[in-house]
């Protein structure tokens, strides 16, 4: 996913993607150096849908159910996240002040899609394999794995303030809390309730947990997501995150996953639903769109040979590998 926007501490300036100048950062970011990127999903996105949403920049009605998360304290805390980390990554990772899309596409140039690894590359460790999730439990083993992305698929966030934001998250940065404003894609809360009831429903992100948990507990409004993975839990390859499905321990025959990032699903392009990047657009449709779709999919023996032949032409044709 895309490091939409990057906090600048060498300058006096918060710059995003498009190079357009923010307000100043408070005094503590100006005295460390901290990238937006260090807690949000920064993994590459696809910037093919950009010119769509810069149609639709036209103002939310107001928003008077904004929600404001409890400040996370900065101990460790226990939550619901499920996870064995298949890579360590620091947890204060620098992003660059610029993140430039086409460096991050050739990245992957010489990974052909046929050839593309069917699990991580990492070295095997010995004795058992320590799956990402839990066993099945007996009300999902019927179901087909759902693992839904966070930014910019289902929400967009920003340490900008943004006018009536659905949530408003603090995150707590060199001891010192800043909000993150937070903007749900156009039905994303019908959408969560009707795959809820068809398929086990993983949230897999690259940012970090002190951020899209709270993001998460606000957005999962009918208690649909069975488990959380963050970034410890994904496979970092040439400095892109990726979400290496077979280390989830289900079946990839009946496994999906949905993100905006085709860099994320490298491993495993015949399990992919790929969906546009959001941003802001108020009229986007797409998640409502994908619900007969997706719940088409859930009576599929093996939904890689229905998504390698139905998608596989486009996903080449937006591809950043």
């Amino acid at each position: 996913m895309s490091q939409t926007e990057t906090i600048q501490t060498d300058s006096k300036n918060i710059t995003n993607s498009d190079n357009s100048t923010l307000q100043q950062p408070s005094e503590s970011l100006k005295t460390k150096k901290v990238g937006a990127g260090s807690f949000l999903d920064n993994s590459d996105k696809s910037s093919i849908n950009n010119k769509k949403n810069r149609h639709h920049k036209e103002k939310r009605q107001p928003n008077t159910d904004t929600k404001v998360a409890p400040p996370i304290p900065s101990s460790p805390s226990t939550t619901t996240t499920t996870t064995s980390p298949v890579t360590e990554q620091s947890a204060e990772i620098e992003s660059s002040d610029h993140v430039d899309s086409n460096h991050l596409k050739n990245e992957h140039e010489d990974i052909p899609q046929s050839m593309t690894p069917t699990s991580s590359p990492g070295p095997q460790s010995e004795g058992p394999i320590v799956w990402l999730l839990p066993p099945l439990s007996n009300e999902d083993k019927e179901r087909k794995c759902l693992v839904l992305d966070l930014d910019e698929t289902l929400v967009h966030s920003s340490f900008k303030i943004i006018p009536n934001p659905d949530f408003i998250v603090p995150v707590e940065i060199d001891n010192q809390y800043h909000n993150v404003y937070v903007l749900k894609r156009p039905g994303v809360d019908e959408f969560m309730r009707k795959m809820g009831e068809k398929y086990e429903i993983v949230v897999f992100t690259a940012s970090l947990a002190k951020y899209a948990d709270p993001v998460l507990d606000m957005l999962d409004v009918h208690k649909v997501i069975k488990h959380r993975l963050f970034r410890e839990s994904c496979y970092n390859h040439k400095g892109t995150y990726v979400k290496d499905l077979s280390q989830l321990g289900r079946n990839l025959a009946s496994t999906l996953i949905l993100d905006n990032s085709p860099a994320s699903y490298i491993f495993h392009t015949s399990n992919a639903v790929p969906i546009s990047t959001w941003f802001n657009d108020p009229h986007d449709t797409e998640l409502t769109d994908l619900v007969a779709f997706l719940e088409d999919l859930t009576v599929v023996d093996d939904v890689q040979l229905v998504l390698d032949n139905s998608i596989y032409s486009n996903t080449t044709a937006t591809t950043i590998t």
